[in-house]
């Protein structure tokens, strides 16, 4: 039998992680971008918070996640804070390689939990994985969008979203199957962040769009 406190404990811990996860990726972006302390709480914010927000707005919950846990918003204020202060201090340079570690991290959390929170409102199974794949990719886009850029999900060919719609679908088959639903939020969760993982540590790339003409 389920125990819906632990399941609840374990979601509100895959949400924390992946909202570190992000900021921590955002705020990276916003160093590397050389913003003020505005500009990288701003951006660190977006990062963490934007998939989850649209998630929420789309399922009609309320209050927010980062409303009914404010504290969150404290901890987030510190660790740009923090960070700042460390970067200047060590005079570390923040590169776009390093930023694609927590990123996976995140992607991989917010999928799942995104999935399994839409699974809970007994919701299709396709839709609840494409609400993971959201959760998980518009934090990113927003905070590329605010720093000038074109979405990393988009432009740099590596698998970003298929990875997320893959870890849900993992979620969704796993509970199918019988297993437990702490133990299929994990699998789906190692299962998106695996893959991303995996795709930039061997450099494979989704195919290209291609006209015919390329190259004339």
């Amino acid at each position: 039998m389920l125990d819906s406190s632990v399941l609840s404990a374990l979601l509100t811990a895959v949400e924390v992680g992946a909202t570190l996860a992000f900021a921590l990726s955002g705020l990276f972006e916003a160093a590397r971008k050389k913003l003020d302390a505005v500009g990288v709480c701003l951006v660190a914010g977006l990062a963490a918070f934007g998939g989850g927000t649209l998630r929420d707005i789309l399922l009609d919950r309320r209050p927010f996640f980062w409303v009914a846990y404010s504290q969150w918003l404290w901890a987030l204020l510190l660790l740009c804070a923090g960070a700042m202060f460390f970067l200047r201090v060590r005079h570390f340079a923040p590169t776009e390689r390093a930023m694609q570690w927590p990123d996976a991290l995140g992607l991989g959390l917010f999928s799942a939990s995104g999935t399994q929170l839409a699974l809970g409102q007994e919701l299709p199974g396709i839709v609840a994985v494409l609400m993971g794949v959201i959760t998980a990719t518009f934090g990113g886009v927003l905070h590329d969008i605010v720093c000038n850029e074109i979405p990393r999900a988009l432009r740099d060919h590596h698998p970003y979203a298929v990875c997320a719609f893959l870890g849900g679908w993992v979620l969704v088959l796993a509970q199918q199957a019988g297993v437990p639903q702490e133990v299929a939020l994990l699998l789906g969760a190692a299962t998106a962040s695996g893959l991303r993982v995996v795709a930039l540590m061997t450099g494979y790339t989704l195919p290209r769009w291609s006209s015919g003409r390329d190259g004339q």
